[in-house]
């Protein structure tokens, strides 16, 4: 029987990677993500699971060591945060284009300058084109359930790419929920035995990883991960509904929540999305048509998702931790892209908000439903709309 126990997103995700069975785990710690591999260094320890846990002496020597360990044919895990996975960054890279299925936990914290070690998702949306599947949970369920789902998304054979799994920091990294444990024979019987389709070290049949490759090469290896991350799409589709199926937890790239008949859908990702969700019951408490969305899967972007979503709607209000400087948020960039030849698409609203760690409040979504609303009644309205700035210290 499954087990419940009462923990933080840092260790619900130290529980995923030790469900899945990793062989090598190479990680060095950073706030908010210590935990994670202090606490699977306790399972090795104690022998509750037999893997090989690397020390190492930074974010980049991590990850290098988990695409070695990848590259020679066995499960990989590792954990990191803000500037340990901008550290990461030019291997992030590496992962992707030799086509490792490498799995990270991501406790989204900001980016510096100034030093901030609280919530926004700039750290993980700054590597969104590194050719990483990406996936963002909502609450310390939806941590350990999204990691393990990574591993099987990324390591099938149409897939093969690296993924990372973000959940807010402090928000949820340190924060304690009911978290439902799988049996460790469920999850087995979930990802199989890992065997690796193509990335491993045999003398009997040599292969060339990581290699130079010339103009007249290159630009097919990178087109082939973009083949990869489309496919990614129907891949998910197939494992949430078998994930469904074996732990009777439902997930979809896209949540919708009092859609049908919404007028105004707030989009957002994250722990956000649970804010947001009280915020669409209150409006309904006062006879306004609004809805919210939450993406659960960001890269690959779920684009026909994306425009179901917006035929339900005359706005969509997009609440963005992060920033792209001159364009707005990413989802905006995005929504955007997704639906610039649709023939009918609904307005669409940005509001960049939390950053740092900032809470996000009643306050600050009526803020912005009275500049969604504003679209949707035909007036003037800025696109993008910086929400809850302290305008005394600017």
């Amino acid at each position: 029987m499954p087990m419940r126990k009462v923990m933080k997103a840092n260790e619900a995700a130290a529980w995923a990677a030790k469900l899945a069975k990793p062989k090598v785990i190479a990680a060095f710690p950073i706030t908010p993500s210590t935990l994670v591999p202090e606490k699977i260094s306790e399972f090795v320890a104690n022998g509750e699971l037999d893997a090989e846990f690397i020390k190492v002496e930074s974010e980049h020597s991590a990850i290098s060591a988990c695409v070695g360990a990848s590259a020679a044919g066995v499960r990989t895990f590792t954990a990191t945060a803000s500037q340990g996975l901008a550290l990461m960054h030019e291997v992030l890279f590496i992962a992707a284009g030799m086509r490792l299925p490498i799995v990270m936990a991501i406790g989204n914290r900001s980016l510096s300058a100034p030093i901030n070690i609280w919530n926004d998702w700039q750290d993980s949306i700054s590597e969104r084109d590194t050719g990483w599947l990406q996936f963002y949970a909502e609450n310390n369920q939806e941590a350990l359930d999204l990691i393990i789902a990574a591993f099987k998304v990324a390591e099938d054979e149409r897939v093969l790419l690296p993924a990372m799994v973000g959940f807010d920091a402090f928000i949820l990294t340190h924060t304690v929920e009911p978290v439902e444990i799988p049996d460790q024979e469920v999850v087995d019987e979930f990802l199989g035995e890992y065997e690796p389709k193509h990335a491993y070290l045999d003398p009997a049949k040599p292969i060339t990883q990581g290699t130079l490759a010339f103009p007249a090469h290159y630009m097919e290896a990178r087109y082939t991960v973009w083949e990869a991350n489309e496919a990614a799409k129907k891949v998910i589709d197939e494992v949430f509904e078998e994930f469904e199926k074996r732990f009777g937890r439902k997930y979809s790239k896209i949540e919708e929540y009092r859609t049908d008949d919404a007028e105004v859908i707030f989009v957002t990702m994250g722990s956000l999305a649970g804010t947001v969700k009280e915020y669409v019951d209150h409006l309904r408490g006062k006879g306004i048509k609004a809805g919210a969305a939450k993406l659960t899967v960001y890269r690959p972007f779920p684009v026909e998702e994306v425009r179901e979503l917006a035929k339900k709607a005359k706005v969509l209000a997009l609440l963005e931790k992060n920033v792209t400087f001159s364009v707005g948020g990413a989802l905006f960039q995005d929504f955007s892209r997704a639906l610039i030849n649709e023939s009918e698409r609904p307005k669409i609203v940005d509001f960049i908000l939390g950053l740092g760690g900032r809470d996000v409040t009643f306050k600050d979504l009526d803020e912005a439903f009275a500049i969604a609303r504003k679209a949707l009644n035909g007036e003037e309205f800025d696109e993008v709309n910086w929400i809850g700035l302290r305008k005394e210290i600017l």
